[in-house]
């Protein structure tokens, strides 16, 4: 049965704005579904202490069960309501990165509810640096569980309008506070031991996270799927466009020769990528994500390119690839997750 969802418009936190989130706020008290900004992505929020409100999160996004998700908080100080134990490295990169982009792991609670986990004995926690969110957050007084406000395994929303679009009549409300600002999702860090290990790069750099506790490791499965992911990202598809997307590494001319080689083939090609790429080639239809010269510019609109595509004409998208250095590791984890084929030039 379809859901009849609100939808309010937050631009400043006036008389308006208050009252559009004390009505989501009580909805969410109620065991229903909000969307919500976040500096990074749109999420898609739930009483993370209610199993039956969290279990309407995966309904809603034909999301699998066994994929843990993120619970927000909207101050610090509420961390130690959910987690078991604060770890040395865990304060250090919550003191230099909370409100932000970043997911800190610690051993749970019995606070949050174990579908929340996916009966891990960790949770995921974060607090997001938007005012709208914290706003929400902070009348709610409840941790909330959200995961991208997106259908599961296509590109997430940076936009309320990429929310209304995947999940209209299927959640109670969304609140619409105009687009994001980061463009990837946070960066998850696994903290329950000595060495901070980075489980899903995203929104704070592994470059960053080394200024702090000067070393850090990368999940060996961050590329690959396995059985019990320990957070988002780590199992099954995700970010995928509407038609195959192909990552082609290699030079101006090389590209140009993919694309003329599949438009051979009667396929309607799209390019995808930086500006000075797409000025130099010929292809059906393109879509600019920002520049080489800053790659926080192609992370801002990475979800919003693969979205473009869906009511274009368009049989393939071509992307180029970028450095996995920065904000780079991010952008590129996200598109080889997306991509079904890979070209690289000899």
């Amino acid at each position: 049965m379809e859901t009849q969802t609100k939808y309010w418009i937050i631009r400043e936190l006036d008389g308006n704005g208050q009252q559009a989130i004390q009505e989501a706020a009580a909805l969410l008290k109620q065991q229903e579904l909000i969307a919500f900004p976040t500096e990074t992505v749109y999420g898609l929020g739930a009483d993370a202490t209610n199993e039956t409100a969290v279990a309407k999160i995966f309904e809603a996004k034909g999301r699998p069960s066994d994929n843990p998700l993120i619970v927000h908080l909207a101050d610090v100080d509420q961390i130690p309501n959910y987690v078991e134990v604060m770890t040395p490295i865990a304060e250090k990169l919550i003191q230099a990165f909370m409100p932000g982009p970043i997911t800190v792991i610690l051993p749970s609670s019995d606070a949050i509810a174990t579908n929340v986990t996916a009966g891990l004995q960790t949770v995921g926690i974060r607090i997001p640096d938007h005012p709208v969110a914290r706003a929400l957050l902070r009348e709610v007084d409840l941790p909330i569980a959200a995961p991208s406000a997106n259908t599961s395994g296509k590109p997430s929303p940076t936009s309320a309008i990429h929310v209304f679009q995947d999940l209209n009549g299927k959640i109670a409300g969304i609140v619409d506070s105009a687009s994001t600002e980061v463009g990837v999702e946070s960066t998850v860090v696994d903290c329950t031991g000595d060495v901070p290990i980075i489980l899903r790069p995203g929104g704070i750099t592994r470059e960053q996270i080394e200024e702090v506790t000067e070393v850090v490791a990368f999940d060996a499965t961050i590329e690959k799927e396995i059985d019990k992911p320990k957070a988002p990202g780590m199992k099954y598809n995700h970010y995928e466009p509407e038609m195959p997307l192909w990552l082609v590494d290699g030079s101006i001319d090389f590209f140009q020769e993919q694309i003329d080689q599949l438009t051979n083939e009667g396929l309607k090609v799209g390019v995808m990528g930086s500006e000075e790429l797409i000025s130099k080639v010929r292809a059906s239809n393109s879509s600019i994500c920002g520049s080489n010269i800053n790659l926080t510019t192609i992370a801002v609109q990475l979800y919003h390119s693969l979205r473009s595509f869906k009511a274009s004409e368009t049989d393939i998208i071509l992307c180029e690839t970028f450095p996995k250095q920065g904000i780079g590791q991010a952008i590129m984890n996200r598109l080889e997750k997306a991509a079904s084929k890979k070209v690289k030039q000899d």
